[in-house]
Formats: structure tokens, C-alpha cells, sequence
């Protein structure tokens, strides 16, 4: 996936002012920011369901304005923040999602999903009735049914125990390494996203401030952990314009 020089406004407002960046096959890319920074809003955008004012969102060479059933067929997304139909129960919602996807073998799919996620005595128990954890986990194994290429993850083990968080994460990764997929990440767990991230980027105020390695950028710009990076992004992003790597 390629983002080129993507802006979106709201009034006077930039949610997103210019970002670009590449997210290659097999790559986990960890997109960070606090509230407001405009990571939902690109997310968004390369699912098409906001136009950007201008620039671009490429998949595998194509674009959403050029062909976007194949782009869309090619992605899926989860977020905390979008629960499935509650009134469906686990298996209706993962069966509706597989016709909507066209997934071949879509039983068998489906029964592998409800294992991995720990999901089989949910099985006919309506989404709308599970804690919130147990929805996630549902709309995780939906983000999977079509073996995407791209996997859009918006702070997806928010409502997770440590435990799950943990299992969800391997799976992700597990999926990423057959799979060669690329997933754009966003979290609010620094911990996390140094574990499961390959890259990381900072955005503050609709712009990408610093990007690199979770592990090694913090002591490049004097910081601790990623944490202590993250909450100078929040608090001080003009100090930190200007050192994009």
C-alpha cells in the first residue's frame, strides 16, 4: 500500500495535512499519534469510505477511484469502535461477511476462524449479547475471512485482556508471515506496538512528525522507550518537525 502526499480537511480544520507512506508486504507499520492526530481519518481514506481533497491511496499498483471492488476485495479492517450486527449471531455475521467477500470454502474458513479466536461456543450466540472483548475477537476473524493483503487494525485489543491481547497478537503475526500481508496498526499500547511492529510512525496534528524502528528511534531522539517518544509527540510536536528519518 502507498499513501501519496493524502490531505483531508474539515473546515479550516487539517485532519490529515500531506502524509505518505508505504506499508510492503510482510510489514507490520504501527501508525501512533494521540486523540485528534488523524489516524482514524487516514484509515478511512484507504478504505475509501472518506474521499481525500487530494493525493492518493494505491494497493498493489491500483487505485480506489480506478477500481475499487478489486482495491476493497484485496483489504479488510477491525477496530474496537465498529462492532458487528448484535442482533447476528458469530456464525451469521462471519457467514454474511463471507458472501460479501466472495470467500471460496466459506464453512471451512469460518470453523478455522472460530477456533483461532477462541470463538466456537459463541458460535450461535447473537454478537449484540458478548462483552466487549468477545466482539473484538469476532471482528478480528472477520478482518481475516478473506485472507487480505492489507489488514487495517484500529487499536484492535483495546477491550482485550493481557492474556487474549497476547494470543490476538501472535495470531496477527502468525497470519502476516504466511501470508506476506501488510498491516497499518494503530495503538495506544506502547508496549504493543513495540512487540508487534516492524516500523512505527508519529503523527501529531495531521502530520507525520518521526518514523522508524520502535526499538531503536526513541534513544535516537534522547528518549527512554517509545512511550516517553510518544507522549513528546503529543505534548511537544514542534520541537520534533523537521527529523523525519
Amino acid at each position: 500500500m502507498r499513501l501519496d502526499v493524502l490531505r483531508k480537511s474539515y473546515g479550516a480544520v487539517a485532519a490529515v495535512d500531506g502524509v505518505s507512506f508505504v506499508v510492503g508486504p510482510g510489514e507490520i507499520v504501527g501508525l501512533l499519534g494521540p486523540n485528534g492526530a488523524g489516524k482514524t481519518t487516514t484509515i478511512n481514506m484507504v478504505m475509501g469510505v472518506l474521499e481525500p481533497d487530494s493525493g492518493a491511496v494505491s494497493v498493489e499498483g491500483e487505485t480506489i477511484s480506478s477500481r475499487r471492488s478489486w482495491v476493497l476485495s484485496r483489504m479488510n479492517f477491525a477496530a474496537g469502535y465498529a462492532p458487528l450486527p448484535g442482533n447476528l449471531t458469530v456464525y451469521q455475521n462471519l457467514r454474511v461477511f463471507s458472501l460479501l467477500y466472495s470467500v471460496p470454502n466459506a464453512r471451512e474458513r469460518i470453523a478455522t476462524l472460530l477456533g483461532q479466536f477462541d470463538l466456537i461456543r459463541f458460535r450461535n450466540v447473537k454478537c449484540g449479547t458478548l462483552s466487549s472483548g468477545e466482539q473484538t475477537r469476532v471482528s478480528l476473524a472477520k478482518a481475516l475471512l478473506n485472507l487480505p493483503h492489507l489488514l487495517l487494525l484500529d487499536e484492535p485489543t483495546a477491550s482485550l485482556d493481557p492474556a487474549t491481547a497476547r494470543h490476538i497478537r501472535s495470531v496477527i503475526r502468525s497470519y502476516v508471515a504466511e501470508s506476506r500481508a501488510g498491516v497499518l496498526w494503530t495503538s495506544h499500547n506502547m508496549h504493543e506496538v513495540a512487540e508487534v511492529c516492524d516500523r512505527v510512525l508519529l503523527l501529531s496534528r495531521g502530520r507525520i512528525l518521526l518514523g522508524g524502528n520502535p526499538k531503536t528511534l526513541p534513544a535516537l531522539h534522547g528518549k527512554k522507550n517509545l512511550e516517553d517518544l510518544f507522549i513528546a509527540v503529543a505534548l511537544e510536536p514542534l520541537s520534533l518537525e523537521g527529523v523525519l528519518p
